[in-house]
């Protein structure tokens, strides 16, 4: 089974269609840790925001994708989606695999996921929000926040998309293809 892994995509619609074009071919489920559509106050808006367009890709995707709900993510934005952005979070059973999606923006620190992580039983824990990567085991439970695919916020500048493929997680920067980390789970 191959899942693609995506957040913070804020209405860019490249970023959506290179993570399918390079990375998501072939995959059985995309997980979108969530901030979906709108920019935000915050971020720069990129030649490629196309929140429309953006919606008429993930609508016409022939991967079924599950989006867990973001800080920016809002009702009208929604309701443009013809799939639900699932809130607080996103509970996925995968091969006998628990997985949990989130934002990340509700449960923000290791001791608040790690809870969280617990009490759901989760094997991986997927969250967005930090535009930043991060891919490491704490006890049983798998962490993963793929980055940002737009708007990244790591020291380098790259945006990034991650896959889970043979029990293995990569996290990719989504323009040179390079692998940035992995990690079995």
């Amino acid at each position: 089974m191959k899942i693609g892994i995506i957040s913070d995509t804020h209405g860019h619609e490249m970023a959506w269609a290179h993570a399918c074009e390079r990375f998501f071919q072939g995959a059985d489920l995309i997980l979108h840790a969530g901030d979906v559509l709108y920019h935000g106050p915050r971020n720069p808006m990129k030649a490629d925001y196309n929140p429309a367009g953006l919606v008429q890709r993930i609508n016409a995707c022939e991967i079924p994708v599950i989006i867990a709900k973001g800080n920016c993510d809002s009702s009208v934005d929604a309701s443009c989606l013809e799939l639900p952005i699932e809130a607080p979070y996103a509970y996925v059973v995968l091969e006998g695999k628990r997985i949990i999606v989130t934002h990340g923006d509700a449960v923000m620190t290791d001791a608040e996921k790690d809870a969280m992580a617990r009490h759901l039983k989760a094997d991986l824990f997927i969250s967005g929000h930090i535009h930043q990567t991060v891919l490491e085991k704490r006890g049983d439970t798998v962490f993963l926040n793929p980055g940002s695919a737009a708007l990244s916020k790591r020291a380098d500048g790259r945006n990034t998309v991650a896959t889970l493929e043979n029990g293995k997680i990569r996290i990719f920067d989504i323009d040179t293809k390079d692998v940035l980390m992995e990690l079995d789970i």
